[in-house]
């Protein structure tokens, strides 16, 4: 694999870390600013909100630009809002700098997915696309945990300033590693604009959003599930989590072979493949080996997901794929968001932790039905050329 790989795949670990290691945070973050925890907590929804807004936006501001330019400003904004962070005097200062640096991940991952696809041949840019992922699936595996750690010894700032090292780090390979190329003759915003008229971008787009969601409201909820219907103590969690982490390593690697080979096959085989492990999970989540086991399983096919469906929306959108490819971004966190509501409000109703689990499978049964109806297109369309 191209060496350009290693730079966007630290830039994805610096941005997988910014986004998931403030769960950890939130105590020492709430005592030192003086806030409440759920007032803290909103640091999360408000990065997910920016990643949903900044990704189309900031796609479609740079589409005349040059990628690497783009993929360099993007970080350099990154970094900023990350040096924000840590130097914050208050919670409405860090509130902005989380801001700053969410605007920037579905840019950088949609716009580096495509770079990413383009630093190989054809039939291997789905394994480029889940190399450059692998930085996400390691920042849950290794960065989460130690990022954690470190800002509980030595003060939540010290995470942000280690965000940030790992952000000039990422910016230096970006500008040494990334092939500079001018920017591609798409025909700027009207013609990235054009590919939404595609039923197949949205129904990708929507794939995206169910599969995910599937994925992400389980994820949510796993601490209760394995402590308090497992019976795992909290002292496990971290471990577990590790666990969960090492599956979505390995799921990311095989899917992106996998979507090399037979692109459907492997988007089906995925989804069908967290609908049925999700629906296990609800019987085996009330002994701690099989839930652990579950788990790991989860894990594998979960993130198998991810470079399927990026692929295949940026073969919809093949002559203007940037866009379309950070909407996936987007439609990842709309996903994560509302499926993480659903798992909540089902809790509330009385309806158990292992509900989550149950909402998930019927989320990933919907995405693959999605995922037949756009397979007969594809039959369809190409039985109707001469």
């Amino acid at each position: 694999m191209p060496a350009a790989l290693l730079a966007l795949a630290v830039g994805a670990f610096g941005i997988g870390l910014t986004e998931f290691v403030i769960a950890g945070l939130l105590t020492e973050i709430s005592t030192d600013l003086a806030v409440s925890i759920p007032a803290a907590g909103l640091l999360v929804t408000a990065y997910a909100i920016s990643v949903a807004v900044g990704a189309p936006l900031l796609t479609a501001a740079g589409t005349r630009v040059p990628r690497k330019t783009m993929l360099a400003a993007l970080m350099a904004l990154f970094i900023a809002g990350n040096l924000t962070s840590a130097l914050a005097p208050s919670y409405g200062v860090l509130m902005a700098g989380r801001v700053v640096a969410a605007l920037t991940h579905g840019a950088f991952f949609g716009i580096g997915s495509v770079v990413a696809a383009s630093l190989v041949a054809p039939n291997r840019k789905a394994s480029a696309v889940a190399m450059m992922f692998t930085g996400l699936t390691a920042a849950n595996v290794l960065g989460v945990p130690l990022g954690t750690a470190l800002g509980q010894q030595l003060g939540w700032r010290a995470t942000f300033w280690a965000v940030t090292a790992i952000g000039v780090v990422a910016l230096i390979g970006i500008v040494v590693l990334v092939p500079a190329r001018p920017a591609e003759p798409s025909g700027g915003l009207r013609a990235e604009l054009r590919v939404f008229r595609r039923p197949q971008v949205w129904l990708a787009l929507a794939i995206t959003a169910l599969g995910f969601g599937a994925v992400f409201g389980t994820v949510t909820y796993i601490d209760p599930i394995m402590t308090r219907v497992a019976g795992f103590g909290p002292g496990a969690v971290p471990w577990l989590l590790v666990l969960l982490g090492a599956g979505l390593f390995a799921g990311n690697l095989i899917g992106g072979r996998a979507a090399d080979r037979r692109p459907m096959p492997a988007l089906h085989a995925s989804l069908a493949g967290i609908t049925l492990v999700l629906t296990v999970f609800t019987v085996t989540a009330h002994a701690r080996i099989p839930a652990a086991l579950t788990l790991l399983a989860f894990g594998v096919t979960g993130f198998m997901l991810v470079p399927a469906v990026q692929t295949r929306v940026m073969d919809q959108a093949a002559d203007a794929p940037a866009l379309a490819s950070a909407a996936n971004i987007a439609a990842f966190n709309l996903g994560n968001a509302v499926a993480a509501w659903l798992g909540g409000a089902a809790i509330d109703a009385g309806l158990g932790y292992t509900a989550p689990t149950w909402i998930g499978a019927l989320l990933a049964a919907t995405a693959l039905l999605l995922a037949a109806v756009t397979g007969a297109l594809d039959r369809r369309a190409r039985a109707s050329r001469p």
